[in-house]
């Protein structure tokens, strides 16, 4: 039994710095030191009021502390760590721009009025989900010891509980659509012929080599934007039994 120490050392890198960083937001919160207001995703204030900042800080608040944040946190740590580990494994800047391109997503989608939402944590979250439920369709979940089903209607079934337990719609919404979106123009319109438009920019890949974050392909031309080979080093995973909950 490793300690927690370990456990947290042991975590990829971007799962890793990102559930760090929503737990210290929601921690500064509860020490008085922020305050919701000054972080939410308000467009008058970014484009009237230049508080170009809470284009940032919004993606990182997932609400106080409660039982609802430790399950999204639990989320981003189990589902995060499995596709950086699995599909993304040695494609550190893959996973980066995954998580970049479905921040600007959900960015944009919030400025339609019916799909705001202040806050796009639970979003992004709910993002990695949906992408995880779509590279292991197979694999046998079990929510709260209740109800068995596929991985690949788990995103419909968390969506559903927090619908029944009085979660607002729009951030689980939200947050499929930027996956879908995502896995569409990365997998399923590449698979069907199509040319892959979404591919990591070389700045991402940059970015990562510069600060020696987990570890790159040897060369780009292989399975880094080649959705037939990258997504095949998932297969391996699918099939096994994963358990949400008690």
């Amino acid at each position: 039994m490793s300690s927690p120490a370990e456990f947290y050392h042991s975590l990829p890198p971007i799962t890793k710095a990102y559930g760090t960083v929503c737990l210290l937001a929601t921690a500064t919160y509860h020490l008085g030191l922020d305050h919701p207001a000054y972080i939410a995703l308000l467009y008058d204030k970014v484009f009237y009021g230049f508080q170009a900042w809470r284009l940032f800080t919004n993606l990182f608040f997932l609400g106080p502390f409660s039982i609802n944040f430790g399950i999204r946190l639990l989320m981003i740590v189990r589902y995060g760590v499995q596709l950086e580990k699995g599909p993304f494994d040695r494609r550190t800047a893959d996973f980066l721009w995954m998580m970049i391109f479905g921040a600007f997503a959900l960015l944009v989608l919030s400025a339609i009025p019916i799909f705001w939402s202040p806050f796009l944590a639970v979003p992004l979250v709910f993002m990695l989900l949906y992408v995880w439920s779509r590279e292991f369709p197979n694999a046998q979940i079990n929510i709260y010891g209740l109800v068995a089903l596929k991985a690949f209607y788990l995103p419909w079934a968390m969506l559903a509980l927090d619908i029944i337990f009085g979660s607002p719609l729009i951030p689980d919404l939200l947050g499929i659509i930027a996956g879908h979106l995502y896995y569409f123009l990365t997998v399923l319109h590449p698979l069907a012929g199509g040319k892959n438009i979404l591919k990591t920019p070389m700045w991402v890949h940059k970015l990562v080599a510069r600060w020696i974050i987990g570890v790159q392909p040897i060369s780009r031309g292989q399975a880094a934007n080649d959705p037939q080979q990258e997504r095949g080093s998932g297969v391996a995973f699918r099939g096994r039994s994963y358990r949400l909950g008690g």
